[in-house]
């Protein structure tokens, strides 16, 4: 596909990094909203999608979704299994209709060993079950003393999810359609160490067959180790630190005396955790349909409408599940629904699609985050910058943001607008833009000179937290480089965000260094134990 090159784009390029993910203070879409607190195996936390980066892969696409947030790698002795009555779903819009042209559907199933009836051991002249998952060690060649696993079908549906055409995607060497999920990394005892559960786990990398797809693809789905860096509990204690970075000149952002908080990994506070990743890897060709090469993308997850508890619950059937899938967990760009929409209407945003979006657009137009950071740091601002008047009010004063509207529910010409233009929150990768390897990614992707990374698509490395910090409050309002000239985008004006050019952060840094170069891209889990 070619790309434009005028330098309003370029500006627009360089501008919209942060757009696709706005009004975004720090972390991801864990634990969002109230209803999907209540359940933790369908909450969406993270989606990816990117021009396959790995060598050799340059004509493949990849989609990450992750799933049950902030796992605690001890968290035994029944860890993190899937919802087998979930539907969980990775979605593309080839045309730019804010509608799926393409749906990924993932149901799982899970079993114990001996048809189903245990692991049992004699005790005394008494056959009994054993109340672990596995009862000795486990490895890439050997995983006989497994009692429990999980294993789930993929199909792919042509048009709506629904109602669409329908088809099983196979693993393309035998033809099966069940196809496994590796059991959570409970220790190094149970695997040998960190490279046996690494050899253990990539056995469940499958090769597969898509109907109407001339070229193989790869899924995996699997315990990763946590993805997404975050200052989790500064934050929602009312951003408990200044959030600026203290490393940045006075001239460059930074303020006077180097107030701030510094670049750590010591601040990603969900290091610790592991995370659940659905990993699809596909050629671009056979997701691009008769669009312009730019694909829309979301994840979602749904249940049936009515659960029943079984009171004689069984591990074959602990409730039984009917009505209508119902949608309960979405996500796109990080923390749109955590940090923008408001309480009331959480839940209905996790329930909605793309297509309805226009619901939610005062969300966007006249943003309370900004407001809110205003009453946090007003005086204290003040108090450091001393200027000769004070700033009533550091939030953007462009209402409504329309700067934010274009980006973030749009795309721009040229780079990640899609064919039709249909307001609506989706991740759009521009799949004729070359991948770049790990070690010449920006983590600051578009705004680093790399057209490759956010907002065109998102890779696990780009840093979409303290660029979006900045936007949203108001760096696109002052002049912007290209190609080393400082250009008006004529969105909004400098004297309507008096912040706009601060080196905001969350002081917890990431980059591509942070993943592995090659399919599933995250790296493997942190082990419950060590020895």
């Amino acid at each position: 596909m070619k790309i434009r090159t005028t330098a309003l784009v370029s500006a627009l390029c360089a501008a919209s990094l942060p757009l696709l993910a706005p009004l975004v203070a720090s972390g991801s879409s864990h634990r969002e909203a109230p209803n999907i607190t209540r359940l933790p195996t369908v909450d969406s936390t993270d989606f990816y999608l990117f021009n396959s980066y790995e060598a050799g892969r340059g004509d493949y696409v990849t989609l990450i979704a992750n799933y049950l947030p902030l796992q605690d790698p001890y968290g035994g002795p029944n860890y993190f299994a899937l919802d087998p009555a979930a539907v969980y779903e990775i979605h593309v819009d080839s045309d730019g209709d804010a509608v799926e042209d393409l749906t990924f559907q993932f149901r799982f199933k899970n079993r114990l060993a001996e048809n189903n009836t245990g692991k049992k051991l004699m005790i005394g002249d008494k056959n009994v079950a054993v109340p672990l998952k596995n009862i000795g060690p486990i490895s890439a060649q050997d995983v006989s003393n497994l009692n429990f696993t999980e294993s789930y079908t993929l199909t792919l549906v042509r048009g709506d999810r629904r109602s669409g055409q329908a088809s099983p995607v196979t693993r393309s060497s035998d033809g099966a359609t069940d196809l496994g999920k590796p059991y959570d990394f409970i220790g190094t005892k149970t695997f040998g160490s960190i490279a046996g559960y690494k050899q253990y786990a990539d056995g469940f990398i499958h090769e597969i067959a898509v109907p109407g797809c001339a070229k193989t693809g790869r899924v995996f789905v699997g315990q990763r180790d946590e993805s997404f860096v975050v200052n989790l509990g500064q934050v929602f204690d009312l951003v408990n630190f200044v959030p600026v970075d203290a490393d940045v000149p006075v001239d460059q952002g930074g303020l006077p005396g180097g107030i701030g908080i510094k670049q750590s990994k010591a601040n990603d506070i969900i290091s610790d955790a592991n995370i659940t990743t659905f990993a699809l890897e596909m050629p671009a060709a056979c997701l691009t349909g008769t669009g312009n090469g730019v694909i829309g993308g979301w994840t979602s997850a749904s249940m049936r409408q009515a659960r029943v508890l079984n009171p004689t619950a069984t591990f074959a059937k602990p409730d039984v599940n009917g009505g209508a899938l119902t949608q309960v967990s979405r996500l796109s760009a990080p923390l749109v629904n955590e940090l923008v929409i408001g309480l009331p209407d959480k839940d209905r945003y996790s329930a909605s699609e793309p297509k309805d979006d226009g619901q939610f657009a005062t969300y966007v137009t006249n943003p309370t985050l900004p407001a809110l950071l205003d009453a946090l740091f007003n005086k204290a601002v003040n108090d450091i910058l001393k200027p000769a008047t004070p700033i009533a009010n550091i939030a953007p004063s462009n209402l409504p943001r329309m700067d934010l509207v274009t980006a973030f529910l749009t795309g721009f010409p040229g780079v990640n607008q899609q064919k039709t233009v249909t307001p609506s929150e989706m991740t759009r990768l521009n799949t004729g833009i070359p991948a770049k390897p790990a070690a010449q990614q920006s983590t600051f992707g578009v705004a680093g000179n790399d057209l490759a990374g956010f907002p065109n698509g998102r890779r696990p490395g780009d840093d979409v937290v303290d660029i979006a910090l900045r936007v949203v409050m108001g760096r696109l309002c002052h002049p912007v480089p290209v190609n080393g000239t400082p250009t008006d985008l004529k969105l909004c004006t400098p004297a309507q965000a008096p912040l706009g050019k601060v080196a905001f952060t969350d002081g917890a840094p990431i980059t591509a260094a942070d993943f592995d170069e090659s399919f599933p891209y995250l790296r493997t889990p942190i082990p419950g134990a060590t020895n």
